[in-house]
């Protein structure tokens, strides 16, 4: 077997999922050289993600995907909890309008239409390379770079690669989370679940939501992903698995309740598997040059749909600050922050699924208890988790996340419309892809001074929703990172750009683009 070195490249993301898909295109669109290496040739043809929200649409957006999204999606209504005889205890409304970040609240979707979607996206970076059919052997840090070792897996012909960072996107079984000697903190869920897929042109005529059976003997969910696509998901019993339910005649009855009077031969099964649903998180997300991120980080169960969305909130989070440094705008430091953010946010939601799977699952008086409490309002849980979802810890003091004066500070700044017309431009239309300052009034001098540090001016019209937000939260001035999270706030513009941080590689995207 022969072995070929292929000299060094800026980054190396290792995994062509979601999370790395979206990494590899955010550093893309900043012009940083990329290699992505994946284990498949093509998408993974199976269905696992069937939701995100609009926080998620919204990076979609910022990957340029979100109007092809629109066209393979189905937005949902919500959430309804059901006793085991299919009675409402909760029902829990989501719009399937625009809201705050432009996007319907709840969205059901294929993974991989979602996948192919992004990688034929990808192609359109000419800074960016896919590789699949290749097996990652070994990622070895050295002082001033990164070795990453692989197969490739149809000559089997064994080649290496230097990068000055590595992106471990590589799954719940990550080389190179083993290869950082991190290790999974168990948060004490794991339960075994038979996952459906089905394909039938026959209406089915349930409510557009997400119906959670609460049945402490056999939960479940049911959910329409796409026009013709539907899941199933249903808790399995001691010694039960997969091939228990092989046949129609042995899943029909577990389904029947949604499916009705629709004959089982017009019922297209596509798959039965048996999951381990698992809530775990990395005790650490990077060694010096090396970072974790989706499932190689973090394991959540489904029952709230932020799994594959936490994976693209943590590219969000980091390929700016990564671009940044390697364009040496940005100190080295600024990756600390990465862990910090992202580690504490996705604990958060890892521990409302667990709320969530155990009022659906738990048995006994405990489990007729946390229905009878949580039920009717889990709504109160769900919002408040979702408010703080996008929410930085608590006095984080990095260059990168300020410590909070307003109630802006840490989080998103909403995606709202500019001014009053139907058809206005919103904040992620005129903010462009590095800092933002945005504003009541910029006098045309502090204009050009945000422009040479590569930030855009954003001013909202007088009474548009933007505008509105700013003066609820009592912001005169407010610095936006490219993530679109809220860094800090000021009593004015002057006072915002002695703080705004230089970051030229989304002014050099922006020439690039124009030429």
């Amino acid at each position: 077997m022969s072995a070929h070195n292929y000299g060094a490249v800026p980054v190396v993301v290792i995994g062509a999922g979601p999370s790395g898909l979206a990494a590899a295109t955010l550093l893309g669109m900043y012009g940083v050289e990329c290699l992505v290496l994946d284990r498949w040739e093509g998408v993974y043809p199976l269905p696992r993600a069937v939701h995100l929200d609009d926080e998620v649409y919204r990076i979609l957006n910022r990957l340029g995907v979100a109007t092809q999204f629109a066209g393979l999606s189905r937005p949902a209504r919500g959430l309804r909890l059901l006793t085991p005889g299919h009675q409402v205890i909760a029902e829990f409304q989501r719009s399937t309008d625009s809201g705050a970040h432009g996007y319907p609240q709840a969205n059901m979707f294929d993974q991989p239409d979602l996948e192919q979607l992004m990688r034929d996206n990808l192609r359109i970076m000419p800074s960016v390379t896919l590789r699949g059919n290749v097996e990652v052997l070994s990622v070895t840090q050295g002082n001033a770079a990164v070795r990453v070792d692989f197969t490739d897996r149809v000559t089997g012909t064994r080649e290496s690669i230097r990068a000055s960072h590595v992106l471990g996107c590589d799954g719940a079984n990550s080389v190179v989370r083993e290869a950082i000697g991190a290790e999974m903190e168990d948060l004490g869920f794991e339960q075994r679940w038979l996952v459906i897929d089905i394909d039938t042109a026959a209406p089915l005529n349930q409510w557009e939501g997400v119906h959670q059976l609460c049945d402490s003997s056999r939960a479940g969910t049911y959910m329409r992903v796409g026009e013709v696509r539907y899941r199933w998901e249903f808790r399995l019993l001691p010694g039960e698995t997969a091939a228990d339910f092989a046949t129609m005649d042995t899943l029909h009855p577990l389904i029947r309740p949604w499916t009705g009077d629709v004959p089982a031969d017009d019922l297209h099964v596509l798959r039965v598997a048996d999951y381990t649903f698992h809530a775990q998180i990395a005790n650490k997300w990077r060694d010096r040059r090396v970072f974790l991120l989706g499932d190689a980080a973090h394991l959540s169960p489904p029952f709230i749909g932020q799994g594959m969305g936490a994976g693209l909130r943590d590219s969000m989070n980091l390929a700016w600050k990564l671009a940044g440094v390697l364009a040496g705008d940005l100190p080295a430091t600024a990756l600390a922050s990465y862990q910090t953010e992202r580690k504490r946010h996705a604990r958060r939601a890892i521990t409302l699924a667990k709320l969530v799977g155990l009022t659906m699952t738990a048995g006994g008086r405990v489990g007729t208890a946390l229905r009878r409490f949580f039920g009717p309002g889990l709504h109160l849980v769900t919002g408040l988790a979702a408010r703080s979802w996008t929410a930085l810890p608590p006095g984080s003091r990095t260059r990168l996340s300020a410590v909070a004066h307003t109630s802006a500070v840490g989080r998103l700044c909403p995606n709202a419309p500019m001014s009053v017309s139907p058809d206005a431009n919103r904040f992620d239309d005129v903010a462009g892809d590095g800092f933002a300052l945005l504003a009541l009034a910029i006098t045309p001098e502090e204009c050009e001074r945000i422009l040479h540090k590569g930030a855009a001016p954003v001013v909202p019209d007088p009474g548009s929703e933007l505008h509105q937000w700013l003066v609820r939260h009592r912001v005169a001035a407010a610095v936006v990172r490219p993530d679109r999270t809220v860094m800090f706030t000021c009593d004015s513009v002057s006072g915002s750009l002695t703080r705004l941080p230089s970051f030229l590689p989304a002014t050099a995207h922006a020439e690039r683009t124009k030429r």
